[in-house]
């Protein structure tokens, strides 16, 4: 496949290409450009020269393009999800649930877009104000760029691009290079749904080079990443330096507390569904197992059965449910992680093997809050890490130490506990009798402290994607 700059399909005037393997497999199934900074300013270029055009259109036409976008993928959903599951190496029919959530996003999005009033003041509360009006708009930014990580390339997207376009933004889409090939595809669907090329461009390349670029561009209005808090963190100076607008979804290492009167049939089936979904390559998984010491053993015992009946396997069939990670590089750091909370003092109860980029679901029991698993290691696979407590406030304590604040958890039938303790955490999102892996379209998500800035969500990113201006109607009614 090729990148999008301006108004062309092109290859890098380097030669060099990024090539994307099947981590399942190793098999070869594309390759991407790796361009050079020069040619991602052309994008930029490009995109600042065009993005008046966009928003110059209606509304509507915008909301229709989309909405023809959606239906595109729609048609070809079969071959966008079996290309995610090969490039992602997640389950195909894990794939084909985050290909048709493009039909749930993109309407939403598009029916928010139209109800977009303002607010108006009317005659105002001040001495003097007396026959003013004040209302409000919203106006585009000018040039997004949306960077997106691998773990969920098309639920991201959802997030980032469509509502930048319905505000009458540019957009430059930066895919992770490991995984570029599904969103690669939807530029060309929303270029053939009516999205003028260069007001949507993809562009391929390392952070070190592509990313910096784009963050640092007096040009680019707005960085919006979804990726490591490192990786947020770099982006966010560059930003600051010429004033852009950045919102920030990065890390968590959410605590799931299991109270003693909890439904431990419900833990079993929210863990499996909030740890394992994407073989744990989720931001917002559950990742550090706060279980009441009167009901670990339980919990772990019964974990155990659940983890033997689950097929890990081959991620493109129906039957498989774990595929591999994204990487072998990548099951290597999660196998380096496990060791070395093991080496500290945790016990392997099962898994603990790689093969490649597989890894097995691992239950690791005896973690201790002062273990680096407890506070800021976030294991970014199947590894279910498990920590005793004996009340609340210490499992509070456990969960709150921890730098990041993305989501958290309870399981509990005293639901007065569970609000009490959903006050008391220090996250962006919390699930009660459920696992913190819950992203709903409608939500504003976001994390607090080093876990991000800004919120997600059909609530919310339209607003986050455009400029309010305030005009004055100055004695209009004297």
């Amino acid at each position: 496949m090729k990148s999008l700059i301006g108004n062309k399909w092109c290859d890098s005037s380097s030669g060099k290409v990024i090539e994307v393997y099947n981590p399942a497999t190793n098999e070869l199934i594309d390759t991407v450009p790796s361009l050079t900074k020069e040619e991602v300013e052309m994008a930029i270029d490009y995109a600042d020269a065009h993005q008046k055009e966009w928003e110059a259109k209606s509304v509507i036409e915008r909301c229709e393009i989309l909405s023809r976008f959606a239906n595109l993928v729609e048609e070809n959903k079969d071959e966008l999800a079996m290309l995610l599951s090969k490039e992602t190496g997640k389950p195909i029919k894990e794939a084909y649930n985050e290909i048709a959530n493009i039909q749930i996003g993109v309407p939403g999005y598009v029916e928010k877009v139209k109800h977009e009033y303002g607010n108006i003041v009317y005659r105002g509360t001040e001495k003097g104000q007396e026959n003013t009006i004040q209302y409000t708009i919203q106006q585009p930014l000018g040039v997004v760029v949306a960077i997106i990580p691998f773990n969920f390339p098309s639920d991201i997207f959802i997030n980032k691009v469509p509502p930048a376009l319905l505000m009458g933004n540019a957009v430059i889409l930066k895919p992770a290079s490991v995984n570029p090939l599904t969103l690669t595809r939807y530029v060309e669907l929303l270029v053939e749904a009516g999205v003028p090329a260069g007001v949507i461009s993809v562009v391929h390349g390392s952070g070190s080079v592509v990313g910096t670029t784009l963050t640092s561009s007096k040009k680019v209005d707005m960085v919006s990443l979804t990726g490591s808090t490192a990786a947020g963190i770099d982006a966010a100076k560059n930003c600051a330096l010429h004033c852009a607008h950045s919102s920030l979804e990065l890390g968590g290492n959410d605590a799931f507390i299991l109270c003693a009167d909890g439904d431990m049939d419900l833990a079993i089936e929210e863990t499996v569904w909030g740890r394992l979904y994407n073989t744990g390559q989720v931001c917002c998984a559950s990742k550090r197992f706060l279980i009441e010491n009167s009901v670990k053993d339980e919990y772990i015992r019964r974990m155990v059965e659940k983890i033997n009946s689950l097929k890990q396997g081959n991620p493109q069939d129906m039957a498989t449910d774990i595929g591999c990670l994204v990487s072998e590089e990548a099951a290597i750091e999660v196998e380096r992680q496990v060791n070395a909370t093991i080496e500290a003092g945790a016990t392997l109860v099962c898994g603990g093997k790689r093969n490649g980029a597989f890894y097995e679901p691992t239950i690791l029991d005896n973690v201790t809050k002062d273990m680096e698993v407890a506070k800021d290691m976030e294991i970014f696979g199947p590894v279910i890490s498990v920590i005793g407590f004996d009340t609340v406030e210490e499992a509070i304590e456990i969960a709150n130490q921890s730098i990041y604040g993305l989501s958290g958890s309870i399981i509990t039938k005293d639901i007065s506990r569970a609000i009490k303790v959903s006050e008391a955490m220090e996250c962006g999102g919390f699930v009660i009798n459920g696992a913190s892996f819950f992203r709903s379209f409608e939500q504003p998500f976001g994390g607090w402290k080093y876990s991000g800035i800004g919120n997600e969500g059909i609530m919310t990113t339209l607003k986050e994607m455009s400029r309010t201006k305030t005009v004055i109607l100055k004695n209009i009614t004297k």
